[in-house]
């Protein structure tokens, strides 16, 4: 496996309801997880991320309360948005943002791109775009 050169690593407040949400409902693959750290890796096509449950030895510079990672949204690109967003809601989890169309000025060029938001059980904020 070839490991991405930013990766984030999201604290979370129940490793295995966070490896429900994102290995079973959103689809995310499985790569390796660490059971006595309550660690685990997955993929969402060319995204990475890492999650561990937290605890009081933690890289945790302040407390942490709900919602989780205020300030920031993850940008994952999807190759097939329509199905994605079917899936969640089969799943009936909430958009934060329903499905939609965008457009971003990027330097002098105009893209588009379809896009929809939603929150994890901790609140952090995921933006899938196509």
């Amino acid at each position: 496996m070839t490991f991405n050169s930013i990766i984030p690593e999201l604290t979370v407040s129940n490793i295995n309801q966070t490896k429900e949400f994102y290995i079973f409902k959103l689809g995310f693959n499985l790569e390796y997880e660490r059971t006595d750290d309550k660690f685990f890796f997955a993929t969402f096509e060319e995204s990475q991320f890492m999650f561990e449950e937290l605890h009081n030895d933690g890289w945790n510079t302040g407390a942490l309360e709900y919602p989780f990672g205020r300030g920031v949204n993850f940008s994952i690109c999807c190759n097939n948005i329509d199905k994605l967003y079917e899936r969640i809601m089969k799943h009936q989890i909430k958009p934060y943002r329903k499905l939609h169309k965008a457009t971003y000025l990027c330097g002098e060029k105009v893209e588009q791109q379809k896009q929809f938001l939603v929150q994890d059980p901790d609140g952090y904020l995921l933006r899938f775009t196509d």
